[in-house]
């Protein structure tokens, strides 16, 4: 697989399908590539796989967060690229939903993309150099009866990202947020089914991350041939 000029990577909520093809995709581009979870013990085939390291972290943490970038400062070095995949969801009827449940949402899915952001930001502006990508959904642009939480949650982080990119990119940090628009399939599914590939997806990472500064793109949106939007 063609290289990249970055050297390290850390995907945060790895697991499987998008993250963990990203970080198969990382590595073969030639890059030292970091794993944390809430679960790290889910990670361990994966590392073995790809010969990752692996860390714990709470994604809505503070001092979890900067804990995490520390150690990987210590293991990897300094990440280059921060990849920032967790999403959680809290399905239900506005009236009935619990308020926690929708707390944990947004913190999840936006306040958690801040703080990985802000500590990819300490790291990379002082270098003038870097890229940070933020995997949103097909609810960061519509929301959907009884996805509300969750829509709450990718629409905060479109905005994050929107902010961000404005914030870095002229200081030399590449930010860019990707709408999956459609459902992913599993590894080994039909290719011909109409669902977005986590292995497609994890090339388009690659692909962005390889455009030229003065072409960078802020924002994609991928979806397979036969979806609608």
């Amino acid at each position: 697989m063609e290289p990249t000029h970055y050297k390290t990577a850390l995907i945060i909520g790895a697991g499987s399908g998008i993250s963990a093809a990203a970080a198969r995709a990382f590595t073969a581009s030639g890059m030292k590539v970091a794993l944390a979870a809430r679960d790290a013990r889910k990670l361990d085939g994966l590392a073995a796989e790809t010969g990752a390291a692996v860390f714990a972290v709470d994604a809505a943490d503070p001092a979890g967060v900067r804990s995490l970038f520390d150690q990987v400062d210590g293991s990897i070095g300094s990440p280059e690229v921060v990849l920032y995949n967790p999403g959680a969801r809290a399905h239900g009827p506005l009236a009935d939903i619990d308020p926690e449940d929708v707390r944990t949402a947004i913190e999840i899915c936006a306040f958690g993309g801040f703080l990985a952001i802000q500590q990819a930001a300490r790291r990379m502006v002082p270098k003038g150099y870097g890229a940070i990508l933020l995997t949103g959904a097909t609810a960061s642009i519509k929301g959907y009866p009884l996805s509300a939480a969750f829509a709450m949650g990718k629409f905060a982080l479109r905005g994050l990202a929107q902010s961000a990119a404005r914030e870095l990119g002229p200081r030399g940090v590449h930010v860019a947020h990707f709408i999956i628009d459609g459902a992913v399939s599993k590894v080994g599914s039909d290719p011909d089914a109409a669902q977005l590939s986590s292995e497609s997806i994890a090339r388009v990472f690659l692909d962005v991350l390889r455009q030229p500064r003065d072409a960078w793109t802020q924002e994609i949106d991928l979806r397979p041939w036969a979806e609608a939007f």
